[in-house]
């Protein structure tokens, strides 16, 4: 018997490579807000200082850098205090790293839950980036912080115009770290040894951005090189919009938005054709 009925809710497996439907992901914005929640709880719970996290792990790496690459190895930081350059430069790339790390498991940590019930696959990688945006907003935050201690202690700071892109390099650093996430996620389905190698990856991939070092102190043949790293161009261009340090690189930042845009539709590609058959192969 025919019927003219619209469902609300259609699920087919026949999808454009292209295709992410936002639309739908959207709709389903409670879940995500539910899965940052428990990505919260599941990491603070049952721990004696519980959010105070947030704010102890990036004051312990910040210090543990300044101990190691300011006072030991003696490395240049633009005149500015270590510890600030430090935080500052740390602030983006743990943002990247964090997205980097928690999205690659997306598909193998959470398939008990999606061979169950039906629900937009991206909620889940979506969630870990911005549950990861809450500590990039604390390390922000303390950076403002300790910019106004060291100003009140004489410290002067070079703040330009540019300080307004800081948004748009936080956005674009979410957009790669939630791409490269994506690869790495749909790849480990098939290839579970990429998951052991994504530390080692991270690890690799902030020594060849200008995270713990100026670029300025880098010799103009491997500049270039480094430069190219879509994230070096993102942390160089936040370092000049809050310390003043350094240059602003305007063309390599374009590169790197090219470089982003490139990783989000290999993301997608991949996305969209792991997730149809991903329960098979977990």
């Amino acid at each position: 018997m025919k019927t003219d009925k619209k469902w609300k809710v259609e699920i087919s497996a026949s999808r454009k490579w292209y295709e992410l439907n936002i639309k739908e992901v959207i709709e389903y914005r409670d879940l995500i807000f539910l899965f940052v929640k428990r990505s919260f709880n599941a990491q603070y719970k049952q721990t004696v200082l519980g959010p105070l996290w947030f704010i102890l792990n990036p004051l312990m790496t910040t210090f543990v850098s300044t101990l190691i690459f300011g006072n030991i190895a003696k490395i240049q930081s633009d005149g500015v205090p270590y510890f600030l350059f430090y935080l500052v430069g740390y602030t983006l790339w743990n943002y990247f790293s964090t997205c980097v790390s928690t999205t690659s498991t997306t598909f193998i940590t959470n398939a008990p839950i999606m061979g169950k019930v039906y629900f937009p696959r991206l909620t889940m990688p979506i969630a870990s980036v911005l549950f990861a945006g809450i500590n990039m907003i604390v390390i922000f935050i303390l950076s403002i912080i300790s910019m106004g201690i060291y100003a009140i202690s004489g410290t002067s700071f070079h703040i330009t115009p540019i300080i307004l892109i800081v948004p748009v390099l936080m956005i674009q650093t979410a957009v790669l770290g939630l791409s490269v996430g994506i690869i790495i996620s749909s790849l480990t389905t098939k290839y579970r040894d990429l998951a052991i190698l994504v530390s080692f990856g991270l690890n690799l991939w902030m020594y060849l951005t200008p995270v713990v070092y100026p670029i300025s102190e880098i010799p103009s043949k491997i500049r270039v090189a480094i430069m190219l790293n879509p994230m070096s161009a993102i942390v160089q261009n936040y370092k000049y919009a809050l310390l003043g340090v350094g240059s602003f690189e305007g063309g390599y930042w374009i590169v790197s938005a090219l470089g982003t845009f490139i990783f989000f539709l290999i993301g997608i590609l991949l996305f969209n054709s792991v997730e149809k058959t991903f329960m098979d192969t977990v």
